[in-house]
């Protein structure tokens, strides 16, 4: 049996082992680096005797037996294929001759160095693959996840952790799942009774009633079970910088290249985009390991200058913010502050540094405002830049790519005289034509330029409106990316989103505060939290399409047999086994992709000849496109560039990687990179990464890492939500679909697929909701009513399943840490979206996806005049109005006209209406902040003056005309006395 305490060989991923002594196998005594016995042997025999961590030479004690190993004979077909000279440099672009003797690719017995390599490291696969037939007891043992196996270490920095997980106390999760059970056991009770008491007279609504019930029911339980494993996770920092930081030595950390995109610079004002640079520029990390991609979708010149504006602001924001520590490093949002900015600073200077500090941004204000000013009229004849050649994009959809390095490698310092990290401003190539796709594409466009530039292993995306907050931020994500255990199996760490700006009460749910720290830490403890857009640290290799380190190898028989059952394909639809097969053949094709560069490791130790014929044997270009430098840096598992590489040569490279026909018949969009395909590219792009195999880490540090802007004005949140919905409905519509794909292999667990399927069904929820809205107005109306009359046992049921919602609710408030109102919220706008935003999004995207049909909705604004949260006010008229304002004007009547009947009929008649009039309340309150959007301010007048005053003046009105007060009775028995003793 395979023992958990022993570590993993970074290379290989099988357990170290013990040596002659039974002790933990330790081939480097300096850092711990954990290599097993047979890689280190392999190490030594072709000639590398030092750590591959810290560089350190080897013990001679270590090596003894090292004299005495032979190369296999054999050679497999890989490099048989290899050895074929037709194959060699086909593809090689931007690769020198090398011209050495043959003594130098040799070894000792003649044969080549590089066939060795292939050789040995496919006798290990060999090995490794009999093992695992052999031991199938063994392989279960050997998936015990990384982050849950401890490191043996002599080193104390090196065996400490650099995160670990908090999992949630028992006496507040298990009464939660309990309670979960239990009203999983009333909903199957409440609808035993529902079916088997339909209601004759009201035949229709009882059957649409059921039918939204069953709906709402499946909903629950796609949103609640992937929150069964909620867990929390703590990061040192400390321990960070002790292992990567050691003084008197240059830092260890790794790279992080950021991503910013933006489009239009009139409606994504450049001051923002500015403020989110000059954070990511003053980031608590080495200026080195920093480079700050902005791409400009637009191609827009009034970005561009802007750009150079912030570089030369940032020479002065810098240094002022590292030398006083301050947060945020946004200035805008830090002299906006309304704290008490002398807390904790001791400098004497800091005061009047602060104030000259104010001073230089007020006018860095001003002159990005003069920019703006100036760019609200296009001249005729086209931008002209200050040389007085016409500006490139000057028509934004056809235009040539455009790099501008701003800071960094062309040697740009502070005032200070410090290094800064490097900024790049990217606008890719435009042709008619040539499909663009969006943020997506302009996202792939970065990961090549920034893979040609600095190829730093790791990305951090980011909105133009999200500024860094924290600037320890990428400090954190290092905790789980760095990590030897943990970052194995890491594609992306997701921060949640915070936003400035909100009303205090959150009127339309824009915080998402219940998604962020409710549904994302359930994520966390299956297979990870979504990537929902920004605020993102990325693997770069996850973004290549290749899977994690340790991922298993496809047998045969999982792309034969059935992914639901895991027996043969006659229990399936005949379609399923030919999807499976597929997907396993591309599967295939990734396994040998990653034995082609040796798991990424050993490609650093190649030379440019071994290279070049790696890349011409494999056929990277059809992957990757045709770029010898960009194929070459996706080999490097720990990123970086040569420092032999010409600065000028590297540029033309990265026009080349932006030009619009670079992607034409690759995988970019399709395997690597942002997936193309929905509008909600985050939500594909992640679930591609868990289908391989891959885990994401949700990190929430006590500082919010990231904030941004959100819109609070109730058209523009409506219309980010229909952009949202629709982008599911069109994942819902693709090949895509969590419903049928990734299922080979069997790497996405199945409550990370509920969660997906709950990302991508949940607009449709709207069709049922609709209908469920309008039911109590047509109850009301008709006098009848969806549930007969009710009897000791369905009260019981109706008072269990009440109880069980609000249980739920509460227990999920005690672990979560979200308050009432945020979930009141959260509900609330869950009914408003489903019935505007969520039901457009369905027909819109059956329209697109069917038809070809693109439906736009337009906005129109009118002024407001508040000062404080002036849009909140704000009345914009859009179609997605439509439907909330129907039901609340059909629920209000139907209170109405059931009172007027109630009065009519007389006493017995007021049992019934209690029951109708609370559902129609029920829709009434959760419309409740949509009507108070859309009312406005109203003078000031309280919205719920105004609501109760309607609905109170109009049930008087109807019980001052039953009364009539002022009309003589009759009285009717004497009438009918003298009608009957009239004589005819």
């Amino acid at each position: 049996m395979m023992q958990s305490g022993i570590p993993l060989c970074n290379t290989c991923g099988e357990q170290v082992g013990l040596d002659a002594n039974g002790e933990v196998f330790v081939a480097c005594h300096e850092c711990n680096f954990p290599v097993c016995k047979t890689c280190f042997d392999l190490d030594i025999k072709e000639g590398r005797k030092a750590c591959l961590r810290c560089s350190t030479p080897y013990d001679d004690e270590n090596s003894l037996a090292d004299d005495e190993t032979k190369v296999s004979g054999t050679r497999s077909a890989m490099a048989a294929h290899l050895d074929n000279s037709q194959e060699i440099g086909i593809h090689a672009r931007h690769v020198s001759n090398v011209s050495a003797v043959d003594s130098e690719l040799n070894d000792e017995y003649g044969n080549p160095i590089w066939k060795n390599r292939v050789e040995s490291w496919k006798d290990k696969k060999d090995k490794k693959s009999k093992k695992k037939k052999g031991a199938p007891k063994e392989e279960k043992v050997a998936q015990i996840p990384p982050e849950q196996q401890m490191t043996e270490n002599h080193s104390p920095d090196a065996a400490e952790p650099l995160s670990t997980i908090i999992p949630l106390p028992p006496n507040k999760i298990t009464p939660y799942r309990v309670v979960i059970i239990m009203r999983l056991i009333i909903l199957a009770l409440f609808f035993h009774y529902r079916v088997t008491n339909p209601v004759d007279s009201a035949y229709g609504l009882w059957l649409t009633s059921i039918i939204c019930e069953i709906w709402f029911a499946f909903s629950w339980v796609l949103d609640q079970f992937p929150k069964w494993y909620p867990v929390n996770r703590t990061t040192f920092t400390d321990r960070l910088s002790a292992r990567y930081e050691r003084e008197g030595e240059p830092s260890e950390l790794a790279a992080v290249d950021f991503f910013v995109s933006t489009v239009d610079p009139l409606k994504e004002p450049p001051l923002i985009t500015a403020n989110t640079v000059l954070s990511i520029l003053a980031v608590d990390y080495p200026v080195d390991k920093v480079s700050c991609y902005v791409s400009d979708d637009g191609a827009a010149m009034l970005t561009f200058e802007s750009l150079a504006e912030t570089s030369e602001f940032a020479r002065k924001w810098v240094p002022f913010c590292k030398k006083f520590s301050i947060e945020p490093r946004a200035p805008e949002f830090y002299f906006s502050q309304k704290i008490d900015y002398l807390k904790d600073k001791v400098q004497p200077s800091f005061v009047k540094e602060r104030r000259a500090m104010k001073r230089d941004y007020e006018e860095f204000k001003v002159r990005m405002n003069a920019l703006v000013a100036k760019a609200q009229k296009t001249p005729e004849e086209g931008w002209t830049m200050q040389d007085g050649t016409p500006w490139p994009g000057n028509n934004s959809r056809d235009h040539p790519g455009m790099i501008q390095v701003f800071l960094g490698h062309s040697g740009a310092y502070d005032i200070e005289g410090n290094e800064l990290p490097r900024l790049v401003y990217v606008s890719r190539e435009k042709r008619p034509g040539y499909p663009h796709h969006k943020k997506a594409g302009a996202e792939n466009a970065l990961v090549r330029v920034s893979a040609v530039l600095t190829n730093a292993p790791y990305i951090l995306n980011l909105d133009c409106d999200h500024y860094v907050n924290n600037s320890q931020a990428i400090r954190e994500a290092m905790c789980f990316l760095m990590d030897p255990q943990v970052g194995r199996e890491v594609c992306f760490v997701q921060f949640p989103q915070r936003f400035d700006g909100i009303d205090r009460s959150d009127r339309y749910a824009n915080r998402n505060t219940v998604f962020f720290d409710v549904n994302m830490k359930g994520l966390d403890g299956i297979q990870g939290p979504v990537y929902v857009g920004t605020g993102c640290c990325f693997n770069r290799q996850a973004l290549y399409g290749y899977g994690p380190h340790s991922m298993p190898s496809l047998s045969k028989a999982s792309s034969s047999s059935c992914s639901w059952c895991g027996c043969c394909s006659c229990c399936c639809p005949s379609k399923k086994p030919s999807k499976d097969l597929s997907e396993a053949y591309r599967d295939t094709k990734r396994e040998e992709l990653d034995a082609a560069i040796f798991n990424l490791r050993e490609i650093d130790n190649y030379d440019e000849y071994e290279r070049s014929m790696l890349i011409s044997q494999t056929s990277f270009e059809k992957t990757f496109g045709l770029s010898s430098v960009f194929i070459e840096s996706t080999l490097m598992e720990n990123g970086g560039v040569a420092e032999s590489s010409n600065p000028s040569t590297l540029i033309k490279e990265a026009i080349h990687v932006i030009s619009c026909g670079y992607e034409e018949k690759t995988a970019w969009g399709k395997e690597i990179g942002w997936i193309y395909g929905s509008i909600t590219e985050d939500i594909l792009t992640g679930f591609k990464m868990h289908c391989r195999g891959w885990r994401s880490i949700y990190c929430m540090p006590l500082r919010p890492a990231f904030k941004g802007s959100a819109p609070i004005n109730l058209s523009d949140r409506l219309h980010q939500v229909l952009r949202w919905a629709l982008g599911s409905v069109e994942i819902f519509l693709s090949r895509h679909c969590p419903l049928w794909y990734g299922f080979a292999g069997g790497r996405l667990k199945w409550l990370q697929r509920l969660a997906y399927i709950n990302t991508i069904v949940y607009p449709f929820t709207s069709l049922p909701l609709v209908a469920y809205c309008t039911i109590p107005a047509i109850c009301l109306l008709t006098g009848k009513f969806i549930i007969p009359t009710l009897s000791n046992l369905a009260s019981a049921l109706f008072l269990g399943l009440f109880m069980s919602i609000i249980v739920t609710s509460v227990l999920e408030l005690r672990w979560s840490g979200v308050s009432i109102e945020d979930i009141w919220r959260n509900e609330q706008f869950w009914v408003i979206g489903g019935v505007s935003a969520h039901l457009f999004a369905v027909f819109q995207g059956f329209l697109k996806m069917l038809a070809g049909i693109d439906t736009n909705f337009t906005v129109t604004s009118k002024q407001a005049e508040d000062a404080d949260f002036g849009e909140l006010y704000m009345i914009k008229w859009t179609t997605l109005l439509i439907p909330p304002t129907t039901l609340l004007i059909v629920n209000m009547v139907g209170i109405v006209a059931g009172f007027s009947d109630a009065l009519n009929k007389g006493y017995e008649a007021w049992g019934p209406l209690f029951g109708k009039v609370f559902f129609a309340f029920w829709v009434i309150l959760h419309l409740y902040p949509f009507l108070k959007g859309l009312m406005g301010r109203q003078n000031r007048t309280p919205t719920i003056v105004v609501l109760w005053s309607v609905l109170l003046a109009s049930v008087f009105s109807l019980v001052w005309v039953k009364i009539n007060p002022f009309v003589t009775k009759v009285d009717s028995s004497a009438l009918t006395q003298s009608c009957i003793s009239i004589d005819c």
